[in-house]
């Protein structure tokens, strides 16, 4: 029985699954996005957001924390500058964990993690359809002040068109 166990051990000893989560930690960090299975991801994320909570506030003693759990000093590098930067102003929640199809071999649930601000796709997205709706907005209140002012020319424009079409009815009458 497993009453009161809340640790996931993933079929590993204590040593091995430390191993496990810190290269996966690293490896998350340098590409800012990995595939997994679903178990070890839903472990990842509770190893690793507490660690990019410390990569927020650089100081000496966060590094060595860092440093203690993951021992990589590139990932450390890139988890105090560039990340640490990125989500300075978000209060937790740091990845996101999206579920894809069974793995062909063995039928195990796969799941892609990532660091949620380093998604573009999600970004765009919701930046491009605000853009558009405000371009949407203002031409059209150009359009309705557009015609009011040349109002002056539009008989003028009128009858350009009507003397091409006299044009084509007298070459088919002739």
């Amino acid at each position: 029985m497993r009453h009161g166990d809340k640790i996931k051990n993933l079929g590993r000893t204590a040593s091995h699954r430390a191993a496990l989560l810190s290269n996966l930690t690293c490896q998350l960090i340098e590409h800012k996005r990995i595939i997994t299975t679903l178990a070890k991801a839903k472990s990842l994320r509770v190893y690793a957001e507490p660690l990019i909570t410390r990569g927020k506030t650089d100081s000496m003693h966060n590094r060595r924390v860092v440093f203690s759990y993951l021992q990589d000093k590139e990932a450390i590098k890139e988890l105090f500058g560039v990340i640490g930067d990125k989500v300075a102003n978000r209060p937790g929640g740091y990845t996101r964990i999206i579920k894809l199809p069974r793995r062909m071999g063995d039928a195990a649930d796969m799941a892609m993690i990532e660091l949620v601000d380093f998604n573009e796709i999600y970004k765009n997205e919701a930046k491009e359809s605000a853009k558009k709706t405000r371009r949407s907005r203002k031409p059209a209140a150009a359009k309705t002040a557009a015609p009011a002012a040349p109002a002056n020319e539009t008989p003028a424009t009128d009858a350009a068109p009507e003397a091409p079409a006299a044009e084509g009815t007298e070459e088919n009458n002739a």
